[in-house]
């Protein structure tokens, strides 16, 4: 680019933030310069002002000062084994999104010594426009399970406000500790970030407090291993960070191979359970642009398998499509 432009807000892209748009289109262009860039008035919006937070409205007119002088182009580059990985990974794929079976201990996104991630190894993946796919929603690292992914800046705002609006069903399989009573219910509490003992990790706290958050929760039981270990059908209803590992620990019966929320005391283990965070995202239903309904299970990974078969669980004994813990 070797003069100053002007280029259209596109009608999927009504709503995005300045930075995030430039972010698309401009990659090379670094937040820093781009604060300069505006500070200095070389970018503006219909010959107004910006600011790196400016809202975006379809039709709008963005000035694009010359960049290649100051910035050299990043060349976005395809890794072929990441590709393949994630390819490997599709549960489900349509023109709008990939639904992908996420294998534990990956991170969805990156973090303080995360350096492989789903939102890092999406750009491997990229559209028809070179552009990567988007995360819609979460997966915490130690989670498996059904994780969705928009395809386009369109399906992104689409399926953005459908986990927003709490249209998408989601359930989760877990094996606890010990046998939850009553069998079946909810779990409503606030829950906020607090350091325990130099972790941050989530807590429950009076709603009074001021990062206090709603959370709800329904359980249960699908089947029992003698009074030790149950296997339970979970839907969060809210989305609160570790909501459904917290809540099991505030009925008594943490996750199996929680690292952080476990809390039995004195507990002697069990022969033949697979390693890790017993916690599957199984299934999501939820409403594709078409109006048609998204209804897709991710199978168990093979710790799980492992820890089913050694506490004799049959999960092809009920169809997850007829068991909902809300009902």
């Amino acid at each position: 680019m070797s003069g100053t432009r002007t280029q259209i807000v596109a009608n999927d892209e009504d709503g995005m933030r300045l930075d995030r748009w430039f972010g698309v289109h401009f990659p090379q262009v670094t937040f820093g310069h781009l604060q300069k860039l505006i500070r200095t008035g070389q970018v503006r919006i219909d010959s107004g002002r910006a600011k790196t937070n400016s809202r975006l409205e379809a039709g709008q007119q963005v000035r694009i000062p010359p960049l290649d002088a100051e910035v050299g182009r990043i060349e976005r580059k395809i890794d072929a084994e990441d590709a393949k990985f994630l390819r490997d990974l599709i549960i489900y794929e349509d023109d709008d999104l990939y639904v992908f079976n996420k294998p534990p201990g990956l991170a969805s996104q990156g973090g303080s010594g995360t350096k492989r991630h789903m939102d890092g190894l999406l750009k491997s993946l990229p559209n028809k426009q070179g552009e990567p796919p988007r995360l819609v929603h979460r997966l915490d690292r130690d989670t498996s399970g059904v994780l969705v992914v928009a395809k386009t800046r369109a399906a992104a705002s689409h399926f953005g406000k459908v986990f927003q609006s709490r249209e998408a069903r989601k359930i989760y399989w877990a094996v606890v500790y010990g046998n939850p009573k009553p069998p079946q219910g909810s779990i409503s509490c606030f829950l906020a970030k607090q350091l325990v003992e130099g972790i941050e990790q989530m807590v429950v706290v009076d709603q009074s407090h001021p990062a206090a958050q709603h959370s709800l929760s329904y359980y249960s039981t699908t089947d029992t291993a003698s009074r030790r270990f149950a296997w339970m059908t979970l839907k969060p209803v809210t989305g609160r960070t570790h909501q459904l590992r917290v809540h099991m620990q505030q009925l008594g019966n943490p996750i199996m191979g929680d690292p952080r929320y476990f809390n039995i005391e004195n507990y002697q283990g069990a022969p033949g359970l697979g390693e890790g965070l017993n916690l599957h995202a199984r299934r999501i239903r939820l409403p594709l642009r078409s109006g048609k309904i998204l209804d897709v299970s991710a199978p168990l990974p093979p710790h799980m398998v492992q820890s089913f078969e050694a506490l004799g669980f049959d999960a092809n004994r009920y169809d997850v499509k007829d068991e909902d813990p809300e009902h």
